[in-house]
């Protein structure tokens, strides 16, 4: 006789915060701490529950496995959400990351090339000096015992290496001050995030004064796009064996652009570069924000970072070959500790985009799925001591004293996602870090990283992303021995 076969849970047998009639769960939301509440929630409801904004319904999904099998099936059955994709590409960011279908596999191969290990190692050199420029600016304001503004400075660093490594422009603005691209660019994400939690798409229909300000920040980025764009087709005009070798993303993408048939136009061309430009700043930023608060609260792992970046340099105070950020075992065991415990995207929504079963749920088409990636990171099942900045759990040497495996600890902490539509820019990501936190341990002492109030925690704020909100930096010049 074969086994009874549990039948499975449609979305109204699903347990959840109970919500008003016809406007569901929308006025309980905390668009800053949205993250929180559906962790909170998810202490509740458990590992599968539900909850509606206005008509439309989400199930919430914490399993570890359960979350890296969905993901494992991008982009068959899952993808990003129309109202993601309508939302971005209204805002002109409509590349890969806003991409579904035919659309995203058409783009994947070109921004995967543009981060190529091979192309970031070429590009190496032209990191070195955005790192000696963040040198000097951070040296000009510890020599002033000045306080510095510890995002904006990261996220004037980040843009110009994406600026550099993807579009082949020298933008400088860490030696700029006044009207820089950031500015602009810090907008984006939170009108990104207010839109996609609204009931409805109001701003279609009547602007706000946010709205209209959040169309100057775009327009204003649009010009600087157009711009960039400009400068790589000088270029390929100039030396047409780039058409066939280009040496970034945005002139592979003028490339392919002009070949007949290739299907890629001008709304990819424009879409990516604002897409890199915004991604390629914030979540770098925000995860480096977030590992130097980190470092300066628990000063054992900070020591012995200092003492790995220091025997790596030698007498270099900022890193000038590959194979110094290569010995630096300890940083990025310090980095993937970091984005356990904080990582910048915390939750992922996606669609169903056919009728399909999830942790024995039937899920229709057309439901979103909001998946929790911070929880199992941070639960004693997986994790001990979860809580804990115990950047030893990622070393394999170090396994062993953390009650962890390497593999199994990367399999339940995905900060870069999983499967098919796994993050492009990973392995730059992890570069950027090393670079810029072995410039600091290089050539400063961290004197303290403080919080507006004051506090020895950093408050979380989501606004697409998951950021510290105000950490301050003072920094002391590295005595020279």
């Amino acid at each position: 006789m074969d086994a009874a076969v549990t039948p499975a849970r449609r979305l109204a047998d699903l347990p959840g915060p109970r919500g008003l009639p016809l406007l569901g769960n929308a006025l309980q939301l905390e668009r800053r701490r949205f993250h929180q509440q559906l962790e909170g929630w998810r202490q509740r409801y458990g590992d599968v529950y539900r909850l509606r904004i206005g008509r439309r319904e989400f199930v919430v999904f914490s399993d570890p496995d359960v979350i890296a099998a969905a993901l494992r099936d991008r982009p068959r059955t899952f993808g990003r959400s129309e109202r993601i994709v309508s939302v971005s590409q209204e805002a002109g960011f409509g590349g890969l990351f806003a991409s579904n279908g035919e659309r995203w596999r058409r783009q994947r191969p070109m921004v995967m090339a543009a981060f190529d290990p091979g192309h970031i190692r070429g590009y190496f050199p032209s990191l070195v000096r955005v790192a000696h420029r963040f040198a000097g600016r951070w040296q000009r304001a510890a020599q002033a015992n000045a306080a510095i503004d510890l995002q904006a400075d990261l996220m004037r660093y980040t843009v110009d290496v994406i600026a550099g490594l993807a579009f082949g422009v020298d933008i400088n603005t860490l030696e700029c001050e006044g009207d820089v691209i950031q500015q602009h660019l810090d907008q984006v994400f939170p009108a990104l995030a207010r839109r996609g939690l609204a009931m409805f798409p109001y701003w279609r229909y009547v602007k706000l004064p946010s709205d209209r300000r959040v169309q100057r920040h775009l327009d204003a980025l649009r010009i600087a796009v157009r711009d960039f764009i400009a400068q790589a087709r000088d270029r390929l005009q100039a030396n047409p064996a780039l058409r066939e070798q280009p040496s970034n993303l945005i002139e592979a993408m003028l490339a392919a652009r002009e070949r007949p048939g290739s299907g890629v136009d001008d709304g990819d061309l424009s879409g990516n570069v604002l897409t890199m430009l915004l991604a390629g700043e914030d979540t770098t930023a925000n995860t480096l924000a977030w590992m130097i608060y980190l470092l300066s609260r628990h000063p054992q792992a900070l020591q012995r970072a200092r003492s790995e970046v220091r025997a790596a340099l030698g007498d270099d105070r900022v890193p000038t070959r590959l194979e110094q950020l290569a010995a630096l075992d300890w940083v990025e065991a310090c980095a993937h500790e970091t984005m356990r415990l904080k990582p910048v995207a915390p939750i992922l929504p996606l669609q169903a985009f056919a009728d399909t079963m999830l942790a024995g749920v039937a899920i229709p088409a057309g439901t979103t799925c909001v998946f929790l990636l911070r929880v199992a990171a941070t639960e004693e099942t997986y994790f001990p001591q979860p809580r804990q900045f115990e950047p030893a759990r990622w070393l394999k040497a170090g396994s062993d004293a953390a009650g962890a495996d390497n593999n199994s600890v990367r399999r339940i902490a995905m900060p870069f996602g999983a499967g098919p539509r796994m993050c492009p820019g990973r392995y730059l990501a992890l570069l950027e870090i090393k670079m810029a936190i072995a410039m600091v341990l290089g050539g400063f002492e961290i004197e303290s990283v403080t919080t507006p109030d004051g506090g020895e925690a950093a408050q979380e704020r989501l606004a697409f992303t998951m950021s510290p909100v105000g950490l301050t930096l003072k920094l002391r010049p590295r005595a020279i021995a």
